[in-house]
């Protein structure tokens, strides 16, 4: 009866998660992205390793770090997330939180739940990020047995991230704050880290990377037991308690430089009272600078050139857009704004100006921070400022063509995000390989780059301009 009923449980889990995803992401098409997904990374691997850009095994070590980040997120989403799920689908109950209604423990259902996040996440993600890695095969730069094994570390994980979430959520429903587990965790690193202890060999990126038995048995042990201690102390019934705020709203209207910019002040206002405020976006663009200080650093070891700080930088920093953009709209949908003498050019006005007074001087400020450590000379420093507004307004406009005021439910639409990645690449890799290959020093090839920023600023403009009809037709019908 109980393995009957465990079966039965993941079965419907199962199918409760794809059609979630379809019914937000395309429909039948989402059945495509995995092969999106081994096409695009099969891409990148040949690129870069047969440019010499990036080697297999910095490759390797960084779809580790992004299945631990995803795995992070997905905990985040399952255990903290339900008013944004019912924001994105309406009112519903997810298997996972019918302990009230189903003749079944909340215990049974959390480690259920567990499971089938290992198995429907390990086929649809990291099954293909592992088989992306077929061209370094191809090549003789990579074993095919290494990508079995990197499936399963990877895998691996994904469930480290999402078993560290889990955990940490389950403490906090028990009067546990988060950040006393986190300030706990930041402690316990910092002192292994001063006694001189490799915790890299204890995560599933050191077993792939050849860890002793020990080290090993201690990974394999540290997810089980992440799992059970958040099923043990995780309580369903708990809810976070009510905050209120001061009104604000008057205060930030007063502050804009538009004249009676009602909707822009509610979107700032809207930003600023949300989950980590402002700081979201600055967050953002410190993870993208590490980003491209590290391939910076690893382009000019491998290619053996000074590599165009400016340029690199700037370009890299560009991609803030999309996150910035999303986090603007995250909050409130065209629905809501039906109720007011307000149509589709009003609101993206609004969303604009937004993006104006926050992405783009975040994006310029870690840029000057970018250049204060990493040395450029004038001509460098002065492309990557025009390539990194160019990139900036480009992706804004792209964004906005192809998803509107929903960014973040097209990233699995396959033919979407497959639109959106071929007209972000198409410009973004040529400039961010020759700002990794070419001299510091080239003042043609800089005045060219600088003159493709300009371009892209122009094309996004124009993007931007030709969404106001598209959306207001789509509103329509």
């Amino acid at each position: 009866m109980t393995a009957s009923l465990n079966r039965r449980l993941f079965v419907e889990m199962l199918r409760e998660e794809w059609r979630m995803h379809a019914d937000l992401f395309g429909g039948v098409r989402f059945a495509a992205f995995p092969l999106f997904v081994l096409g695009l990374g099969g891409g990148a691997v040949w690129l870069l390793t047969t440019t010499s850009v990036a080697t297999v095994d910095a490759l390797i070590l960084g779809v580790h770090a992004l299945a631990f980040a995803f795995g992070l997120q997905t905990g985040t989403t399952a255990f903290l997330g339900r008013d944004a799920m019912r924001n994105l689908l309406g009112d519903m109950t997810l298997l996972l939180f019918t302990a009230r209604t189903l003749p079944v423990s909340q215990r049974r259902l959390l480690a259920v739940f567990l499971v089938k996040d290992a198995v429907y996440y390990s086929g649809l993600f990291m099954l293909p990020m592992a088989l992306s890695f077929a061209p370094a095969v191809a090549a003789g730069l990579l074993a095919p047995v290494e990508i079995a094994v990197l499936w399963g570390t990877a895998t691996a994980t994904f469930l480290l991230g999402v078993t560290v979430t889990f955990a940490g959520v389950a403490l906090s429903t028990r009067g546990v704050s988060g950040r006393v587990v986190a300030l706990a965790l930041a402690i316990a690193v910092g002192v292994a880290f001063a006694a001189g202890v490799d915790l890299v060999r204890f995560t599933p990126y050191g077993v792939y990377a050849g860890a002793s038995v020990l080290e090993t048995v201690a990974v394999v042990a540290a997810i089980p037991v992440l799992g059970v201690l958040g099923v043990a102390t995780y309580d369903a019934n708990y809810s976070a308690p009510a905050r209120t705020a001061a009104d604000a709203y008057t205060r930030w209207r007063s502050r804009l430089p538009f004249a009676d910019d009602a909707v822009t002040a509610k979107t700032l206002l809207d930003l600023s009272r949300s989950s980590g405020g402002v700081f979201k976006v600055a967050f953002s663009g410190a993870i993208l600078l590490a980003v491209g200080v590290f391939l910076l650093e690893l382009a000019g070891e491998i290619a053996g050139v000074d590599p165009s700080p400016g340029v690199t930088l700037g370009a890299i920093l560009g991609l803030s857009a999309f996150t910035t953009y999303n986090w603007l709209t995250q909050f409130d949908s065209l629905d809501e704004y039906r109720l007011y003498p307000l149509d589709v050019a009003d609101v993206l006005r609004a969303k604009r100006r937004a993006f104006l007074l926050v992405g783009l001087p975040t994006g310029l400020a870690f840029y000057a921070l970018a250049l204060a450590f990493q040395f450029a000379s004038v001509g460098d420093a002065l492309a990557g400022v025009v390539v990194h507004v160019g990139i900036q307004t480009y992706l804004f406009g792209v964004t906005v063509y192809l998803a509107g005021f929903s960014p973040n439910e097209f990233l699995f639409d396959t033919v979407l995000f497959a639109a959106f990645t071929l007209a972000v690449a198409a410009p973004l890799v040529p400039i961010v390989v020759a700002g990794f290959v070419v001299s510091a020093g080239t003042p043609v090839v800089l005045a060219g780059i600088a003159v493709s920023g300009v371009v892209l600023a122009f094309a996004g403009g124009v993007l931007v301009r030709r969404a106001t009809p598209k959306w207001e037709r789509l509103t329509r019908t």
